[in-house]
């Protein structure tokens, strides 16, 4: 192995010179390096320590592969590059931005090749970091391709550097095309920049065994013609067997149709209620007209996969219950296709496959929403960056609702509509923040998936859970009232526990007579002219009339946070348990866990603050 920052050689191909290469570049004709064969430092994982794998870009020729290490709080990167030109770029960033971006850059200058840990300003300028902190491991010619091996801490207390927490992490990624004289001439601007969504920190939990008479269901797509379309949502029917008897579900996985890994974005399995005893067969578009418009009924969440996602298992006491008396036997399947090339004549079988036992477990497992109501009460101004909405599980309803033995929470799927941008969701015992529950700081409602929880969280009689979202609307005039439409808003949770209980549903929302007080109170403020006073105005009516300054922002945002709420604490089919649920007062919460303080790795001599030279060898042929 060689020393850090010595040269190593890269196999030759053949290929003109690099003078020859130069003056190619003036007709603008690709460069191809030859392939590195030696091993730079470290010692490099293998490919079974490296069980993720994700395509990076639409036509696969960036691949990536990686392993957790929560002992060293670092991740092992494999990026496989199968059509390389004159270097690559790659790394990560707040919202999948090229700009502000933490990278990491393969390039050359013509005669030598470099890797380097860098960062983008603002304007997409790449610089050096001073703090290297990936450490490159290994490149490597393989049949394949061009492989990369590095490893980065999780945090580095770099301010430079992106914090790898829980939750979805927006990568990028470029191609560089021709040579660069320094790494400072390169503006991921001016480059085929792309970004994938993915969870980079999965949980390091052993997978249960699975029963001995474990059967296996299939619910894909029927080969369809995947549309040619960026976005496609596929809707498919599925029939159970007539007679099929109560199972449980114990683990999915994913079945994705080789060469489309980079087109099936994610999936899922819904079960139709119980009531509908007849669903006519349908598969096609879900915004086809043609679709029965009693399919969007069907909305018990079976299954669920993203990209980047493997098997999803139930823990060995639990299994979700379907089939038998009281379960619909029509399911929805729901496949995402993201195919930006708009690519034509593609054929796809992709579907979710179904782990189930006649054997059922102790517990079945149930599902239920937390956080916010869907009614247009609870509304985000425009204009704003971070808005922030909470919706809330009380203790009289955890009280009344919960066995005396609690319940165990060992998944959840957050969900917002496009506005969402972080959502957490924190359990409160006795007025205080106990444990997170869930939370994503780069939330984005293109990537949503169920997760395991890297540890179970136990829920009490008398328990508070409180999920807050934070919504971005810049680029937007009106206010997003809360509501189903793809343009309004939702907050919710949906917590994966045992064992289930009667209750399915508990959110909140504003006292709609408090959130009138508001709308007469900014009548007076602005002289009685401005928002609806016509006959029974709706809410939308009124919020879209509503003079936005930061007077009216703020009485809003204060309104949230002080005004009694309506609190659904609900069975099955919206029926409320007994109670009186309207007027409740906010949970009070005396102290907060507070923000977690990166651990910085330490540090045994200063990484130089210069790439890592890679000597290349042409072959004139």
């Amino acid at each position: 192995m060689q020393a850090p920052g010595r040269c190593c050689h890269w196999a030759s191909l053949s290929g003109p010179s690099m003078r020859e290469v130069a003056s190619m570049y003036g007709t603008a004709v690709a460069v191809f390096l030859v392939i590195l064969v030696a091993a730079l430092q470290g010692s490099a994982p293998t490919e079974s320590r490296l069980p993720y794998h994700i395509p990076l870009d639409p036509e696969g020729s960036l691949e990536l592969s990686w392993n957790v290490s929560y002992a060293q709080e670092a991740i092992d990167f494999q990026l496989l590059v199968r059509r390389l030109e004159a270097g690559v770029l790659f790394g990560m960033s707040d919202r999948g931005e090229p700009e502000n971006a933490d990278l990491v850059v393969l390039w050359t200058d013509g005669d030598t090749a470099y890797f380097a840990d860098a960062w983008s300003d603002q304007n997409g300028q790449i610089h050096l970091d001073p703090q290297q902190d990936y450490q490159l491991l290994q490149v490597q010619r393989t049949p394949e391709g061009l492989v990369l091996l590095f490893k980065r801490p999780f945090g580095t207390c770099d301010p430079k550097d992106y914090l790898i927490e829980d939750g979805t992490v927006h990568l990028v990624y470029g191609i560089l095309e021709k040579p660069f004289q320094s790494l400072e001439a390169i503006n991921a601007s001016g480059l085929r920049m792309g970004l994938q969504r993915v969870q980079l920190l999965k949980p390091d939990i052993p997978n249960p065994k699975l029963p001995s008479d474990t059967y296996t269901m299939e619910i894909h797509a029927p080969n369809i013609r995947i549309p040619s379309h960026e976005t496609t949502y596929w809707c498919h029917v599925k029939e159970l067997p007539e007679g099929f008897s109560r199972h449980h579900i114990v683990m999915y996985e994913p079945i994705v149709t080789k060469g489309n890994e980079a087109l099936v974005h994610h999936m899922e399995v819904f079960q139709c209620p119980p009531e509908m005893d007849s669903v006519p067969y349908f598969s096609g578009p879900c915004d086809s007209k043609t679709k029965p418009n009693h399919l969007n009924y069907c909305r018990r969440v079976l299954a669920a996969w993203a990209l980047g996602a493997k098997a999803f298992y139930y823990p060995e006491e639990a299994g979700l219950a379907f089939g038998g008396p009281g379960s619909s036997r029509y399911l929805r399947l729901e496949v995402h296709y993201h195919n930006p090339l708009v690519r034509e004549g593609l054929h796809d079988s992709s579907g979710i496959r179904l782990y189930y036992t006649p054997t059922l477990r102790r517990f079945d497992a149930g599902i239920m929403e937390l956080g916010l109501v869907y009614t247009p009460v609870m509304a985000i101004p425009p204009q704003e960056t971070d808005f922030v909405l909470t919706g809330y599980c009380t203790d009289n309803c955890t009280q009344l609702a919960l066995p005396r033995s609690g319940i165990h929470i060992f998944a959840s799927q957050l969900h917002t509509h496009l506005a969402g941008r972080k959502v957490v969701t924190v359990l409160v015992r006795d007025g205080r923040e106990w444990e997170i529950v869930n939370r994503d700081n780069h939330y984005s409602p293109h990537f949503q998936e169920i997760r395991m929880l890297k540890k179970i969280v136990s829920v009490h009689r008398g328990d508070v859970l409180i999920t807050s979202c934070t919504y971005n609307t810049e680029d937007r005039e009106q206010a997003t009232v809360g509501g189903f439409g793809i343009m309004e808003e939702m907050c919710v949770n949906y917590v994966h526990y045992y064992p289930q209980t009667e209750l399915e549903l508990c959110k909140s929302a504003v006292d709609a007579g408090f959130l009138q007080e508001y709308f007469h109170l900014i009548n007076r403020f602005n002289g009685g002219k401005e928002v609806c006073t016509c006959p029974q105005p709706s809410v939308p009516q009124q919020f879209a009339s509503v003079p936005w300054n930061s007077f009216s922002r703020k009485v809003l945002q204060a309104l949230y946070g002080f005004a009694p709420i309506s609190m659904h604490c609900n069975k099955s089919w919206a029926t409320r348990f007994q109670g009186d649920w309207n007027l409740q007062p906010l949970p009070k919460v005396i102290s907060s866990l507070g923000a977690p303080t990166p651990q910085c790795p330490p540090r045994r001599c200063p990484s130089p603050a210069s790439p890592t030279m890679i000597s290349i060898v042409g072959d004139r042929g």
